[in-house]
């Protein structure tokens, strides 16, 4: 079927009149017109092709982005949870250097690694006395009048708070000195 179209267009270029096959005169206007037509064709595909080629590149940085934040969210959401787990043994550690029964100990030495781990992370304790009450950052386990105060404020830590960047892992619990009314 292609090779009758062929011979057809062969055949129809052989029956062109005599005075546009002068080698001599410039080419029709309907051709230029043609070629100008396809040329603007062949710009608008290339404009749309460079388009979806953008968009699509697009669409690829935001999808990296998200899995490069997703990443760093699983990651910091694991490393939260493991450091956690170890909040108990922190307690007791402090409570035992509270009591002087980690001088001279090896175990003196398994609280500043077991710390120092914590610190590479980014672990931070927080809670201490005389610290203005924050409900955010606190666990108010008992509430005391008190005086000397003007606003609510840490009495005593019962077990220090830690955050892990910005982020609560465990809130201080805390005795809360309150304004006594009289």
């Amino acid at each position: 079927m292609a090779e009758e179209f062929d011979a057809q267009a062969e055949g129809s270029e052989a029956e062109v009149a005599p005075e546009s096959q002068d080698p001599g005169a410039a080419p029709a206007l309907d051709d230029l017109d043609q070629e100008l037509a396809d040329l603007n064709n062949a710009i608008d595909k290339e404009a749309e092709l460079l388009a979806d080629l953008q968009r699509l590149q697009a669409e690829f940085v935001n999808y990296k982005n998200r899995v490069d934040r997703d990443r760093d969210l699983a990651r910091n959401s694991a490393i939260a949870e493991v450091l956690r787990a170890f909040l108990p043994a922190l307690d007791d550690l402090s409570r035992a250097e509270a009591h002087g029964d980690l001088d001279g100990s090896p175990f003196a030495a398994v609280a500043t690694k077991i710390r120092a781990a914590g610190d590479k992370f980014g672990l931070k304790a927080f809670g201490e006395k005389g610290e203005k009450f924050n409900p955010e950052l606190h666990d108010a386990l008992v509430q005391l009048p008190n005086p000397e105060v003007t606003e609510n404020t840490v009495g005593d830590v019962i077990e220090q708070g830690f955050t892990l960047g910005d982020r609560v892992i465990r809130p201080a619990k805390v005795a809360v000195f309150i304004p006594a009314e009289g």
